[in-house]
C-alpha cells in the first residue's frame, strides 16, 4: 500500500508550479483555470450527463464536486485499491458514481435527502453500479452508529466527508473508527471559498472547519496533506 506521502507526489503536479528560489501553489486564473478544466482528467459521459441534470436544481447545485475532483477521487480509488467505502453527504451522486466507475465494490453512503438522492439512485442503475451501492437515509451519525453496531469497524478502506460542515469533527471521528490501518479519509471544503484564512469569518460552519483543519494537522492518529482541488480537499491517512 502506497504511503499518503508517495500518492501526494504522485499527483503533485496537478496543482504545483516550481519557480527558480521557490514552490508555490499555481494561481489559477479564468483562463487557467478554463484550460485546467478541459485537460484535468476524462470525464465520463454518465457523470457528465449527471452533472447537466444536477445543474437543473438552480442554486443547489453549487454542493456537487467539480468534475476534476471526481477525476482526483476515481484515480485514488485506484490508486490504493479501495474497494470497501463510506461517505458522509450523497447530494446527487456523483462522488459515489465516480468511485464505483473507479472500481470500488462496496460504497456505503450516508445522507438524509430523498429529493436529490433520487437522482442519485436514477444515475446508479443507469451506469449499472447500483448493486455496489447502500444508501442510509439516516444521517451521518446515525449512519456511524448503525454501522459500529453492525461490527464495521475497522472494515473500510476509504472514507469521503462532504456533508454538514458543524458535524464534520463527528463525521472524521466516526470515518477513523470504520477505517482499516493504512484506510484514507478524504475532507472536502476545507478551504471554504478562503473564509478559513479570514480572521474575521467565524460563522458555524466556518469555525467547525477551522477547527477541524487545526485538530487534524496535529492528529498523531493520521498523516495528512491538503491539496488546493475545488473547495479543498485534505488527505489523511489511517495510521
Amino acid at each position: 500500500m502506497l504511503s499518503i506521502f508517495r500518492l501526494a507526489a504522485i499527483i503533485f503536479s496537478f496543482f504545483v508550479t516550481e519557480f527558480a528560489m521557490a514552490s508555490s501553489t499555481l494561481n489559477l486564473t479564468p483562463a487557467v483555470y478554463d484550460y485546467y478544466r478541459a485537460h484535468a482528467g476524462r470525464e465520463p459521459a454518465i457523470l457528465a450527463e449527471l452533472r447537466d441534470a444536477t445543474a437543473k436544481l438552480g442554486g443547489d447545485a453549487v454542493m456537487q464536486i467539480a468534475p476534476e475532483q471526481g477525476a482526483f477521487m476515481a484515480l485514488m480509488v485506484k490508486l490504493t485499491g479501495a474497494q470497501r467505502v463510506v461517505e458522509f453527504g450523497c447530494f446527487t451522486g456523483y462522488s459515489s458514481l465516480a468511485m464505483a466507475l473507479a472500481g470500488a465494490r462496496e460504497i456505503t453512503t450516508l445522507d438524509v435527502s430523498e429529493k436529490f438522492t433520487a437522482i442519485a439512485r436514477t444515475f446508479w442503475a443507469k451506469a449499472g453500479v447500483a448493486d455496489r451501492v447502500t444508501l442510509r437515509l439516516d444521517g451521518g451519525e446515525n449512519g456511524i452508529a448503525e454501522l459500529l453496531k453492525a461490527g464495521k469497524a475497522g472494515t473500510f478502506d476509504l472514507a469521503f466527508i462532504d456533508a454538514d460542515k458543524e458535524n464534520y469533527d463527528r463525521y472524521y471521528e466516526g470515518a477513523l473508527k470504520l477505517l482499516r490501518a493504512g484506510g484514507l479519509v478524504m475532507i472536502d471544503n476545507v478551504l471554504w471559498g478562503g473564509d478559513v484564512a479570514d480572521p474575521a469569518k467565524n460563522d458555524a460552519d466556518t469555525a467547525a472547519l477551522k477547527a477541524l483543519n487545526k485538530k487534524v494537522l496535529a492528529d498523531s492518529r493520521v498523516e495528512i496533506a491538503m491539496l488546493p482541488l475545488g473547495d479543498g480537499l485534505t488527505l489523511a491517512r489511517k495510521l
